[in-house]
């Protein structure tokens, strides 16, 4: 059955320290940029679609280009992922996955149709795009929503505004991020994974880590 998607949003423009989006774009510049063969458990494509382009910043360089991004993930980001739940939230222990930048550069790149493992996930929009720009973020309000046409029919859809922050489950809710429309635009989001008591880093289905990294 359809279910409605509901997320929590905090405008963080004055808690980010000055200078954040240059920073940001600077770290943006070593992304992995490539095709990405679609996700084991978790993807939500099309069979006809075996990958999708998009660049990364991994985890390991977040943390070394942006030290202060890392600290607000395990700080203020994780106290405002706590207040939407009903029981104790932690950060990834593993740092290959726990925060990284997800990169998209002209109209030739999008973010995969996938649902999440974890319970809690927040997005840290760090550009801005204007209504008609392409770049929004699409959750689907049915479960068994399995391409993203199927997402479309009845969705969700947030525009990307730089310095917000939203939090969500998404185990339920297929999501993308849709192309942009300008060759010469970039969209550059801050991905986190937070877990639950309830549902703990060891529930990660050890495919994924297969996939990513080659071991689990």
């Amino acid at each position: 059955m359809p279910q409605e998607f509901k997320h929590a949003s905090h405008d963080l423009t004055s808690r980010l320290p000055r200078g954040w989006q240059d920073q940001i774009l600077a770290a943006a510049a070593h992304a992995d940029v490539r095709d990405f063969p679609r996700t084991p458990v978790l993807t939500r494509e099309a069979e006809r679609v075996t990958s999708i382009r998009r660049g990364r910043v991994h985890a390991d360089q977040v943390k070394l280009y942006l030290p202060w991004l890392y600290r607000l993930y395990r700080g203020h980001f994780l106290e405002l992922a706590a207040r939407t739940a009903n029981e104790p939230v932690s950060p990834a222990r593993d740092d290959r996955y726990g925060l990284v930048l997800n990169v998209q550069h002209g109209t030739s790149m999008r973010f995969e149709c996938h649902v999440d493992s974890n319970p809690l996930t927040g997005l840290l929009f760090c550009t801005d795009h204007p209504e008609g720009a392409g770049g929004e973020l699409v959750f689907g309000h049915d479960p068994e929503a399995s391409e993203v046409t199927a997402v479309e029919r009845d969705c969700t859809v947030i525009r990307p505004r730089a310095g917000q922050l939203i939090i969500f489950d998404g185990r339920r809710h297929p999501h993308y991020a849709r192309p942009l429309r300008c060759g010469s635009d970039l969209r550059v989001v801050a991905v986190m994974n937070f877990y639950t008591a309830s549902c703990p880093e060891e529930t990660r289905p050890p495919e994924l880590n297969r996939h990513l990294y080659g071991t689990s």
